[in-house]
């Protein structure tokens, strides 16, 4: 209910909201799960951390999961498509990126599963082609995004042949006119890619991922990491990408819209308050008329 308040006050402003479904997998932890074990395609533990609220934990070895498992998830990941349709939602965004279920399925570093999920690219697809195939009989296909990193080791994640990989799933993405891929590219300053001591680098892999997917998807693509104004509008005019979603700037400009329409400045988020705290540094920045009074 809480929902509808939200998407209803997007709408009277004559803007769209799409939310994100996703399902930690192993990067969930025992302190969000009631002291439950997190499950994943296959038992291997990610060499990582994530924040609780006694701070941070190492992530602990998941459960593999059962094919009933599996079924549970899918029914669960329909309820959610259902509830976020009947709080008034304009469409969904599965997350099969940054190292959470769906990307857990996808890649071989953490699907080392020899059923009918696991194995070759089309078994470790599989999964993520039911998320979708659920989510569009809710919503239908133009109202279904998803989200890919097919070469990010956020959450200790790695696939050893990418490009056979996400053809594979872009080719089952066209069959089904999906409304848009939302994807990134590792930059410069991500570090916790750029310098992982555990496999290749992205330039031995995939030199350029909104490159490969325009050879490979044929829907709309969203481009996100780190964009500037002047980058996006770069990446824009190349045709690189169709669309810019803008995550760290969105927090600190409520009305990032306007400000881009008007030339106005913005202003830069306080990374120490995206998970922590309360409103402040979160919701709590103004608008430039505000600012500038």
């Amino acid at each position: 209910e809480q929902w509808k308040k939200v998407t209803a006050a997007v709408h009277e402003e004559g803007g769209k909201i799409f939310v994100q479904l996703f399902h930690g997998g192993r990067a969930s932890h025992p302190d969000f799960t009631n002291g439950e074990i997190p499950w994943a395609p296959s038992a291997i533990t990610a060499r990582d951390e994530v924040h609780t609220l006694e701070g941070l934990k190492k992530l602990v070895a998941p459960k593999e999961m059962t094919e009933e498992d599996i079924q549970e998830v899918l029914k669960e990941y329909r309820k959610a498509a259902e509830n976020a349709l009947e709080a008034g939602f304009d469409g969904v965004e599965i997350q099969a990126a940054h190292g959470y279920l769906v990307d857990q399925f996808l890649r071989d570093w953490t699907n080392r599963r020899q059923d009918k999920w696991g194995g070759s690219a089309e078994s470790r697809v599989r999964f993520c082609q039911e998320v979708v195939d659920i989510c569009i009989s809710v919503f239908g296909a133009g109202r279904v995004g998803i989200r890919v990193t097919p070469v990010g080791r956020y959450r200790d994640m790695f696939d050893s042949d990418p490009i056979n990989t996400y053809t594979v799933l872009s080719q089952e993405l066209n069959k089904r006119n999906i409304a848009y891929l939302h994807t990134i590219e590792v930059s410069e300053t991500d570090v916790v890619n750029k310098n992982s001591p555990y496999f290749k680098n992205k330039e031995e892999q995939l030199k350029d991922a909104f490159g490969f997917f325009r050879t490979v998807f044929n829907g709309t693509i969203i481009g996100n990491l780190e964009y500037t104004l002047e980058k996006a509008e770069q990446d824009i005019s190349k045709k690189r990408v169709d669309l810019i979603a803008f995550g760290r700037f969105f927090i600190s400009n409520p009305d990032l819209v306007s400000r881009i329409a008007n030339g106005y400045p913005l202003t830069d988020s306080t990374p120490e308050h995206w998970y922590f705290g309360d409103r402040k540094g979160y919701t709590d920045y103004p608008n430039f008329e505000q600012v500038s009074k």
